[in-house]
């Protein structure tokens, strides 16, 4: 690792400016945070106690009179919220395997685990005491969520200090955290201590820990671990002491000399950043990897698949970065930690969970995705728990496009095909419902899980057949660099796309995203009108969309008949300048069927197709072609 005390106080100021000089472009306020904390960690009773100072920045204009914390630990308990939604859940038949047997909606991390646990495999987080400017405060335990009723207000554009003692339990590991996971990883510590709960301009946000996504505040982070001198430990942040810690992180050269005593104090600082991670065990490997203006770090337990796969991983980060780069925006902090731990793949600012036995394809497809999530849930951090597409959905349209133009056997592929047909299941289910819907109060495992990754992802790749694909990339960086560190909603968003692209939007999130009305157009007839044709089209759906028509003749020259709908009160650039495109007039959503007068006689066309391009998310594609016979 060429640049190990990067960090510190020199990246705390350069990402302080920054977060100040993004802050000016918005004039929504942000609540700000600065925690120190200090933990002792008892590995071998999975127990840790820990002190927490708080500096809490109320930037609203609002009085608060009380705060939320979360205490997430507190989910993996029998009878739990969790645990009664998961096996709730698990009783719905959301489907028939393929021998006839009924397929039940479990998120089958969790099943019915939480119920069984016994005391000593629970996890928990206990306030011990909690003072607000050195004066002990009330507070009550709602399983998930500590509410603190000051004793004084907060008043607004004014500091408070909340210093805090708790003890922890870590659970055995069945969703994000916990011990001895899966693949042997000791400690993936996810959500581990108490965490102020984000009020933004909705108000508070103190939502239990039921199953889903998060929501924080952004701020700066300085934490100690202490811990048995065994265990490597990964992290969010930049370690302060790793010359006297090593395992990987010392200056090249340099002789590691480790303090007396049992256990190392492992000191990580983590500037404008709205959570934190660890994980440790004392197996891990640690190997860097150098990329343009940060080093990647990999964790992992060494075995004869790991040994290929993780080093495999490393080199290819560069040329995927200059991918995610150019689309997606610069990646800010100067360090990145994928980490082995975890149930799957989890996100956290400057740092991944991950499982990391699987082949070379699963683990670069694994970590792209929750990379992606650097962008979608590190710096944009919309309300996961009110947008979830706008986070996995997003994350999954940008790791797609990562996976299959960085990928030599996939290039030329599109990359959003079988997400469309995962959004083609879903709304010819029973399960659909608003993408508006809160994550926690879907119906069904299976809604959640297809609205927001792949009905996510197919309105950003849809978005680009409104609007035009090059100028919804423009308009991505475009929202990254207007909207990072300040929680964007889904009108801010479709904001920068409208300025973008100079076209209303306003009715495709509301058909799309608060609605469950489906796109289904269809060739109607196909007339001879002496020396020309006429296209008869008609919408079968509920949902109006713009229509690229393609004319065939039988040389296999090719015309784009583009018909931009009314309530757009714009058009689309041609994306093919090699194809002749005739703009026609704009198609009413209040009328079902709209005629293409087609500048050739009938016995000249080979073919007529509705969106060659397939990224109309039409659920019904027999009829949207017409063949010449």
């Amino acid at each position: 690792m060429k640049h190990p005390v990067i960090g510190g106080c020199l990246a705390m100021t350069l990402l302080a400016g920054s977060w100040l000089q993004l802050n000016a472009q918005s004039d929504r306020w942000q609540q700000r945070v600065k925690y120190t904390m200090n933990v002792d960690v008892d590995a071998p009773a999975n127990k840790f106690s820990g002190k927490q100072h708080l500096e809490y920045y109320n930037n609203s204009p609002d009085t608060l009179k009380k705060v939320f914390y979360h205490l997430y630990w507190n989910a993996f308990q029998p009878n739990s919220m969790m645990d009664v939604r998961s096996r709730e859940l698990g009783k719905i038949v959301i489907g028939k395997d393929k021998n006839g047997n009924n397929v039940y909606d479990w998120d089958n991390r969790v099943r019915d685990r939480i119920s069984k646990l016994k005391p000593d495999e629970i996890g928990y987080q206990k306030i011990i005491s909690l003072k607000r400017d050195g004066k002990t405060q009330s507070f009550k335990t709602v399983e998930t969520i500590l509410e603190v009723d000051l004793d004084q207000p907060i008043m607004p554009n004014s500091k408070a200090v909340f210093d805090m003692e708790f003890e922890a339990q870590v659970p055995v590991q069945i969703r994000r955290s916990g011990r001895n996971n899966s693949e042997g990883v000791d400690f993936s510590m996810a959500q581990w201590y108490p965490k102020m709960a984000e009020y933004d301009y909705e108000g508070w946000h103190p939502t239990p820990y039921i199953a889903r996504e998060f929501y924080g505040v952004w701020g700066d982070y300085d934490v100690t671990l202490n811990m048995d001198k065994k265990y490597v430990i990964a992290a969010t942040g930049y370690l302060q002491n790793p010359n006297e810690i090593g395992h990987g992180y010392e200056a090249a050269g340099v002789k590691v000399k480790r303090p007396a005593g049992n256990k190392l104090a492992w000191h990580f600082i983590a500037p404008n950043v709205h959570d934190f991670v660890w994980a440790a065990d004392p197996d891990y490997k640690h190997i860097t990897q150098q990329v343009d203006g940060f080093t990647a770090h990999f964790f992992y337990i060494e075995n004869d698949t790991t040994r290929k796969t993780w080093p495999a991983l490393a080199k290819s980060i560069p040329n995927a970065y200059a991918y995610i780069k150019k689309h997606y925006g610069a990646y800010p902090y100067k360090q990145y930690s994928f980490i082995q731990g975890g149930d799957g793949g989890m996100e956290y600012p400057m740092a991944t969970l991950i499982l990391g036995n699987g082949t070379q394809t699963g683990l670069y497809g694994v970590a792209m995705h929750e990379w992606m999530h650097s962008w979608y849930q590190g710096m944009l951090a919309t309300n996961e728990s009110l947008y979830p597409w706008m986070d996995e959905g997003f994350t999954t349209f940008a790791e797609e496009n990562t996976i299959y133009n960085t990928t030599d056997s996939l290039k030329g592929k599109w990359p959003l095909e079988d997400t469309y047909k995962g959004y083609f299941r879903l709304a010819k289910s029973a399960f659909e419902e608003p993408a508006t819907t809160h994550s926690d109060h879907y119906n069904t495992n299976y809604g959640y899980s297809n609205n927001a990754y792949r009905k996510g992802a197919v309105f950003l790749e849809q978005l680009g057949y409104v609007i035009g694909a090059e100028i919804r990339d423009s308009g991505l960086i475009r929202y990254y660099n207007e909207w990072r560190f300040k929680h964007p909603n889904a009108n801010d968003f479709v904001r920068v796309m409208e300025k973008e692209s100079g076209i209303q939007l306003d009715w495709y999130k509301q058909y799309l995203i608060n609605s469950t009305k489906h796109i289904d157009y269809g060739i109607d007839g196909v007339t001879d009108n002496g020396n020309k044709t006429t296209v008869r089209l008609r919408r079968i759906g509920e949902f109006p969309m713009p229509i690229d028509l393609m004319v065939t003749d039988k040389k296999g020259n090719q015309t784009m008949y583009y018909i931009p709908l009314s309530i757009m009160f714009g058009e689309k650039p041609n994306e093919n300048p090699a194809i002749k495109r005739i703009v026609k007039s704009p198609w009413f959503w209040t009328h079902p069927t709209y005629e293409v007068e087609v500048e050739l006689p009938l016995n000249d066309i080979q073919s007529v197709e509705i969106d060659p391009s397939q990224r109309l998310a039409d659920i019904d594609r027999s009829n949207n072609k017409a063949v010449a016979k």
